[in-house]
């Protein structure tokens, strides 16, 4: 049998430390939900289950969130790690 320390998976994990990540640049750069769905193209709703960790981005919307936030995507997956 095996024991898991963590019983939240790895793509749970990652995409709540990247919902977390998301959430602190939009507030850095103080944009509300509405205004960062608006400027990257996609819905506030959807920016919503990003930040709380529902969904995962896709390569194409990470360039998008990143882009309407003014700062490059490795910037997102690097303060994933600090995000906590």
């Amino acid at each position: 049998m095996s024991h898991i320390a963590n019983p939240m998976s790895m793509d749970s994990r990652l995409a709540t430390e990247f919902g977390m990540a998301l959430k602190a640049q939009r507030k850095a750069v103080g944009l509300s939900q509405d205004a960062l769905a608006f400027s990257s193209g996609l819905d506030r709703t959807y920016i919503s289950l990003l930040e709380r960790g529902k969904r995962q981005p896709s390569l194409s919307t990470l360039y998008s969130v990143s882009n309407a936030l003014g700062i490059k995507p490795w910037k997102l997956i690097m303060d994933m790690s600090s995000a906590k």
